[in-house]
């Protein structure tokens, strides 16, 4: 008999020994991932091999702003037009006006970076003079590449994170963890975001474009400054048309207080008397 409850005891004994031993290792595991994070994050951004950087391609960010006088603006556009079909570029954008001085068109164009330099030396030839030209180059390779080394790493934190919750067994564990990958993905998206930024500045380049053809101002000075008298006479007399109609619309109102008014006066001279 005392055989028997030995070996229950001992098997007891066991059992809990091997719960507990379940639970350090789960406990364990969520506490060696935290501390991996940081460990992981600072390896992988700022540790990374040289020859990894330069297998790398240098990834750069090119713009241009370029402003010049032109004789034709509907010849100059065509020549521009040429351009853009030749080099696989699209017109974003295209805005055109007047002012008393000039005609303008402004023209904002995205084209495949690798075309930048050869569509600026295209549009250049029939320039005599810039009055702006503006060349930029960001190199964003350092950011690029370390955006990639980071959503590798984060990319490995999830992975050991899912195989935890795989072991976790209580509710507030899957909680725990659940609440930990919710964070980590947060982190993914917002630097896949950029990355994608990135990657569509990179790719195509943004070229903005203004020409103006100046308009023919006869007398110069007089002309503008009697055509302003004339804007200004015009809107006097508008603004008179205006006061004018605008008592046709309540004449009821004043024909009420005219006759008041008198009826007022009477009493008054009545009173008096």
């Amino acid at each position: 008999m005392k055989t028997v409850i030995s070996s229950l005891f001992l098997l007891t004994l066991l059992l809990s020994c091997n719960k507990e031993s379940a639970h350090v290792d789960y406990k364990t595991e969520t506490v060696e991932a935290a501390e991996m994070a940081p460990m992981i994050s600072e390896n992988y951004s700022y540790n990374v091999n040289e020859t990894e950087k330069n297998k790398s391609d240098i990834k750069i960010i090119k713009n241009g702003n370029l402003r010049f006088e032109t004789q034709n603006l509907q010849n100059s556009f065509i020549a521009i037009q040429k351009a853009i079909k030749s080099h696989k570029a699209y017109v974003q954008n295209d805005d055109s006006g007047k002012d008393y001085e000039s005609t303008y068109r402004h023209i904002t164009i995205r084209l495949p970076n690798a075309y930048f330099d050869s569509f600026i030396n295209e549009i250049s030839k029939g320039v005599k003079h810039f009055d702006k030209k503006e060349i930029s180059a960001q190199d964003v390779t350092e950011e690029f590449v370390d955006l990639e080394a980071r959503l590798k790493a984060k990319r490995t934190l999830e992975n050991r994170y899912l195989e935890i919750l795989k072991k976790a067994n209580k509710v507030t564990e899957i909680l725990e963890i659940e609440k930990e990958l919710a964070s980590i993905r947060e982190e993914i998206e917002a630097k896949e975001g950029r990355l994608k930024y990135l990657q569509s500045k990179v790719a195509m380049s943004t070229i903005s474009i203004e020409m103006y053809t100046e308009n023919p101002t006869g007398t110069g000075t007089t002309i503008s400054y009697g055509s302003k008298m004339w804007n200004a006479i015009s809107s006097g007399f508008n603004g008179l048309s205006s006061f004018f109609l605008g008592i046709l619309h309540i004449w009821p109102f004043i024909l009420i207080f005219v006759v008041a008014f008198f009826l007022i006066r009477r009493k008054l001279k009545n009173k008096n008397k």
